[in-house]
Parts: C-alpha cells; sequence; structure tokens
C-alpha cells in the first residue's frame, strides 16, 4: 500500500511494539505529529518540557522495561538538546532510538533556518545513526535503528529524516516482529574459554565477584545467584549493576571503588581472582588501575570483546551474553568450598559498616527511611552527586532495573525526566527521583510534565545549598576554596512545585521527613519533598583520586590523624 513518510515512521513504531513516545514538536516534524494524533489511540506522546527530559525519559522507560525507548524532536535546537540524553544513555548501554527531522533534502547544506548536522553530531555518542534522504529506505532504515539499539550491547540509535521525506508516499510492506533479538549473543563463548575459565575458578581460594550493568542488561539474576553460591564467593558491584545480586545476600558486600565499601575494596585487593561480570572497570571503580586487584588473575565476561583488556588487562576471559555464560559455566562448576575466606570477609563486613552521624536529617537518613517505608520495592532514580552515592550505599537494592542512574556521563538533571519514563513504564510500581538541589535545578520544569500526566512520582530534594559533591573535593583536596558551588540564593522549591501544580513539602527533621513521605506515598500525584540538610554532610568512604582503592578512608581517619 502507498504511505506518506510520516505514515511509515508510525506504522514502523507499531510493528516494534512501542506504546510509548517523548518528545517536543517543531515545523520539521509536523508531518509526523500529524499521523501521531491520528493514532494516538495506539502510541501515547508524553509532552516534555524541553528536549532534554524527552531523551532522558526515553532513557528511564528502557531501563525500567529493558525496551527500547523512544524520543522524538524537531529539527536545529530540538535535536541538539537530545544530545546529552543521548551521551547519557550511550555510556550507559540503553537502548534509545531517537527521531529527529531535519529540513528538506534540497536545503540540506546550505545554513537553511534551523538546520543542524544532527547526524554528525551525534557519531561519537550513538551506537549508529542514520539520515534517510529516500523515502524508499525509510521503512528498513527505522527497522535497523532497533535492531542495532537492542541486540548484542545495547545503545542509542539517531535516525534523522528531511521533512519532505516524511511527506513523499512509496510502497510500504508490513513486516511482523521477528524472534531475532531475543537470541543470545554467544558467538565469543568457545569450549576452550569457558574450560579455562572452570580451571581458574577451581584453582582459585580467594575468589570474589564484581559485578556490573552487564548481567542486569542480560537479565541473569538467577545464573548469578546459582553461579556465587556454587563457587561460595563475595559479591560486590558497580552503580550500574546495583540489583543484579540481591543486596542482603549474606555473600553481598556492597559497592566496590571511589565510594564502594571499605569490605568490598579491601577484600578485591586481597582475592586471587577477580571474576568481572558484565562490567567495564571504570576509573571510579578501579582507582590506580597498576595498583587494582593486584594479588588476584583477572577473570573477564563481558558482551562486548572491545571491553576485554581495555582498561584492565585480564589473564582470561569469555565473551558472550551474561546469562548465556554463567548458564553454560552453571552446568561444569562444582561446588566450591571458602568458607575460611567467607569467614575473612564476614569479619571485614562487621569491622567495617556503613555509617553516618545520628544527629539530625542526614542524606543517609533519608535513603533508609525511603528504603524503609517503600519496603525496599521502588524504582529509585537518582541525579549525580553525594545523594546518588548515598541511594547506592543505603538503599538495599534486591532486583535489578530497580536502581535508574547516569553511571558514565554523571548527568546532573538526568533523574526526573528518567523518572518519568520509569513511572509511565511501570505504573504500578512507587518511582521515587532523589535530587540534590543542585541537579534539581537543572531540569525542575518537567515536574510540569509529571504533574500534566498525572504521575504518582515522588521527587525528594536532598537540599544542602552547595554543589555537594564538589564541594567535598573542595573540603577535602582544595584546601575548602569554594569556588562556584554555595547556592545561597533564595529559590524555594516547594513553592515552585506548587507553582507547576505538585504537592511541596519540606523536611528540616526526621519526624518531619517521615511523615512527609509517608503522606507522599499516600498521594496519587507529584510530590516533592524538599529536605534540608547540612552542607558539609560527605560520601563516605572515599578514594583519593589517583589512589589504590585499598586506600579507601572515611571521616574517622581523617580524626585520627589529626
Amino acid at each position: 500500500m502507498q504511505m506518506t513518510g510520516a505514515q511509515i515512521v508510525i506504522e514502523c513504531l507499531k510493528e516494534q511494539g512501542v506504546d510509548t513516545v517523548f518528545g517536543y514538536p517543531g515545523g520539521a516534524i509536523l508531518n509526523v505529529y500529524d499521523e501521531l494524533y491520528k493514532h494516538s489511540h495506539e502510541i501515547k506522546h508524553v509532552l516534555t518540557s524541553h528536549e532534554q527530559g524527552a531523551s532522558h525519559a526515553a532513557d528511564g522507560y528502557a531501563r525500567a522495561t529493558g525496551k527500547a525507548g523512544v524520543c522524538l524532536a524537531t529539527s536545529g535546537p530540538g535535536a541538539t538538546n537530545l544530545v546529552t540524553g543521548i551521551a547519557t544513555a550511550y555510556m550507559d548501554s540503553v537502548p534509545v532510538v531517537a527521531l529527529t527531522c531535519n529540513v528538506g533534502v534540497s536545503l540540506l547544506g546550505k545554513d537553511s533556518f534551523q538546520e543542524i548536522d544532527i547526524a554528525g553530531i551525534t557519531t561519537p555518542i550513538t551506537k549508529h545513526n542514520f539520515i534517510v534522504k529516500d523515502v524508499e529506505k525509510l521503512a528498513e532504515t527505522i527497522r535497523r535503528a532497533f535492531r542495532i539499539a537492542q541486540k548484542g550491547r545495547p545503545g542509542p540509535v539517531l535516525v534523522d529524516i528531511p521533512k519532505d521525506v516524511t511527506e513523499k508516499k512509496t510502497e510500504f510492506q508490513p513486516m511482523t516482529m521477528t524472534a531475532e533479538l531475543k537470541e543470545r549473543y554467544a558467538e565469543g563463548i568457545t569450549e576452550d574459554a569457558l574450560e579455562y575459565a572452570v580451571k581458574m575458578i577451581q584453582k582459585s581460594q580467594k575468589p570474589y565477584l564484581f559485578v556490573g550493568g552487564g548481567a542486569v542488561i542480560s537479565g541473569a539474576s538467577q545464573e548469578l545467584l546459582e553461579f556465587v553460591e556454587k563457587i561460595q564467593a563475595p559479591v560486590s558491584d558497580s552503580l550500574m549493576g546495583k540489583g543484579a545480586f540481591d543486596g542482603n545476600h549474606r555473600l553481598y558486600t556492597g559497592m566496590l571503588g571511589m565510594h564502594g565499601t571499605k569490605t568490598s575494596n579491601y577484600g578485591v585487593s586481597e582475592c586471587d581472582l577477580l571474576i568481572a561480570v558484565g562490567v567495564r572497570f571504570s576509573d571510579r571503580v578501579t582507582g590506580n588501575a597498576k595498583k587494582f586487584a593486584k594479588n588476584a588473575k583477572i577473570l573477564q565476561f563481558d558482551i562486548d570483546p572491545a571491553e576485554i583488556n581495555k582498561n584492565i588487562v585480564t589473564d582470561a576471559h569469555v565473551v558472550g551474553d551474561i546469562k548465556e555464560i554463567l548458564t553454560r559455566l552453571n552446568q561444569r562448576i562444582e561446588q566450591q568450598n571458602h568458607e575460611e575466606w567467607i569467614a575473612q570477609i564476614m569479619e571485614y563486613k562487621e569491622k567495617y559498616p556503613l555509617k553516618y552521624t545520628d544527629n539530625g536529617l542526614t542524606g543517609p537518613y533519608i535513603i533508609e527511611e525511603i528504603y524503609r517505608q517503600t519496603k525496599g520495592a521502588a524504582i529509585i532514580v537518582t541525579e549525580v552527586g553525594q545523594h546518588q552515592m548515598w541511594a547506592a550505599q543505603y538503599y538495599r537494592y534486591s532486583k535489578p532495573r530497580s536502581l535508574i542512574t547516569s553511571g558514565g556521563l554523571g548527568t546532573m538533571g538526568y533523574g526526573l525526566g528518567a523518572a518519568i519514563g520509569a513511572q509511565i513504564a511501570k505504573p504500578n510500581q512507587q518511582v521515587v527521583n532523589i535530587a540534590g538541589d543542585g541537579c534539581f535545578r537543572m531540569n525542575m520544569n518537567e515536574i510540569a510534565t509529571a504533574v500534566r500526566q498525572k504521575l504518582p512520582l515522588i521527587q525528594v530534594v536532598v537540599n544542602n545549598h552547595v554543589l555537594g559533591m564538589v564541594r567535598q573535593w573542595q573540603t577535602l583536596f582544595y584546601e575548602q576554596h569554594y569556588s562556584a558551588t554555595v547556592l545561597n540564593d533564595s529559590v524555594d522549591f516547594v513553592k515552585v512545585a506548587e507553582a507547576m501544580g505538585a504537592v511541596g513539602i519540606r523536611a528540616s527533621g526526621r519526624e518531619e521527613f517521615r511523615e512527609a513521605f509517608a503522606k507522599a506515598l499516600a498521594c496519587e500525584e507529584p510530590v516533592l519533598i524538599d529536605c534540608i540538610i547540612d552542607s558539609d554532610d560527605k560520601v563516605w568512604p572515599m578514594v583519593a583520586p589517583g589512589r589504590a582503592i585499598s586506600e579507601a578512608f572515611d571521616g574517622d581517619d581523617l580524626k585520627s590523624k589529626k
């Protein structure tokens, strides 16, 4: 049948099972929006307050579901406003498909009104991108975009469509979804690699697991649990790996790295075999790479061969889907016993627990109270900074896709848009976005989107009137030169929330916060809680930049040196 390019866009979205898109209209993309209007009963469009909010919402939707998130934007500034969100998704391997429209083909390259080479701009931050100048190639390009975004190691893909291509007609042949995407990526999994991995595991007396986002993406939680209990090894995780392994399990030792637990940092530094499961060995995890796990052999499992030996040189590796690798290893490994090693790790857990002051309202207390009241069942979304680290440390994630946060890019302003996407994707789960006041003010306009969508999400602002993490570094490493980090203005977040139609509550003490959060849980509309904490509260433990993770310190260590 003959269809316009705009009609083909919508039909391809329906083929892919897309039920929600996030975006902001404009001149170049009007034809697509006109078709969206006609199909609003099949595809829900969420109008955000800013295109960056749309890209973060598509990201949050994708992380909450594992499906591709979709965002739309018009040409010029509409497209460039997606860039930060696309880069965020790229760094964290999130399947997002961004559809932009550009000026007509005859106007390309002439500095036309709102023309931008968005394909060129996003080349370094997409898994792939396209500009479609021929309507006959549009359907297959969109289908390819979804395949690329979701297959193997996921990532964002951008498709740019000139306006006249959305107007022209061509023959459209509908297609049905295949099972191709569900096939496990197993090309690199060889018998030799598996057998060598088994021998390394059997030989080890002090094995340690380090679990990352690849285990979450793969859906490998059950296989990971079986593997851990079979080899009897303690487990640490990265920020992106939260929930892949139950944070309440006795063998779980907490996050690894700059703000990881001392138990995990010491344990990884002393183990004789480090099994890295779906991680990329970020500098925030390894600290001084030359001193990282220096007593251990490194065994790495990852779907992306580019991650092998990139940051840390391995002794052996298996390339493939994490779920498939663990399934095959579990069939080969006999039960291991490392009671003496586990006992040593348990001593560390008892000696070096996470702790914080008992006085007043603090970031860690806020996170623990959220955990208590949600019974650990909420989807926690965060911005970036101290509150993000507290959320990683003090909320115990028992299931994958329950923490949604910007890891690799560290995007301030990410959380609220992502929370909107997650809440729309999971309407029956409580979504809580935790922000610092510095982050929240970047994209707080999306409160209006949450109100417009009647979402029962809770926005918690951990308000210390400073850029907390940067200030922490200035305190510890820059002689307390608080350059441009003090937010001593008169912004009233409660009034801002109320002005946009949400419920606003302020809490400056523990009892006030307990009551405020209980009230928020009972609401069926967006609620903002402005939590006033001390500007000098810090995230402990910490590893100084350039130091080994075994040199983690906290406030007590600093006091003892004085």
